[in-house]
């Protein structure tokens, strides 16, 4: 039986709910509210990204359900480590990779949890570089590093100038951004533990 501040930051109106599977685990793991509560305000902004990649950049070949379950558990590790939660720490990454494959998560979704903070590394593909966006811009966090590289994979499938690339890109992070104080306000109302 999940917690009842758990199971409230899962399932409040504000946010989209995380998929069936992902909040299945969190509930399974006991999980604090409040990453409950991230997790959903990161998943609602790559629901985002990927309809407005599909709309944009239809040649990106994002994979929309590897992005949206990536973005529901990229920090899932803090289960473990909930002192991470409210401050700096990077022990989630690896410890949040192997619990989801400890729990039977394929590779391809489970790989979230260790590349989310790592965007710049060799072999980072789209849908990485948009759940880190999204772990970003969620809260109006813009980082020209990341953004050049989701810049520079969108002119390489569309075709389409840098420039224009960055444009759009930056249109979508403004608007994105935008929502920032009541995503923001949605974790801040779930208590770190449960």
């Amino acid at each position: 039986m999940p917690l009842p501040a758990l199971r409230r930051a899962l399932t409040d109106p504000g946010l989209r709910p995380l998929p069936d599977r992902a909040a299945r685990l969190l509930e399974d793991l006991r999980a604090p509210p409040r990453l409950a509560a991230h997790l959903r305000a990161v998943h609602d902004v790559a629901a985002d990204l990927v309809a407005w990649a599909a709309e944009h950049y239809p040649s990106l070949g994002v994979d929309a359900e590897a992005v949206l379950f990536g973005a529901a558990t990229h920090d899932i590790g803090k289960a473990l480590h909930p002192g991470e939660l409210s401050g700096p720490g990077a022990e989630h990454e690896h410890a949040g990779h192997a619990l989801l494959r400890e729990h039977g998560v394929e590779e391809r979704l489970a790989r979230f949890a260790r590349t989310h903070a790592s965007w710049d590394g060799p072999d980072i593909g789209i849908d990485d570089l948009l759940v880190s966006l999204a772990d970003k811009v969620w809260k109006a966090k813009r980082v020209p590093g990341l953004e050049k590289r989701v810049v520079d994979a969108l002119a390489a499938a569309s075709g389409r100038e840098r420039w224009q690339a960055f444009m759009d890109l930056d249109d979508a992070c403004d608007r994105l951004a935008a929502g920032a104080d009541r995503r923001l306000a949605f974790q801040a109302a779930y208590p770190v533990n449960g």
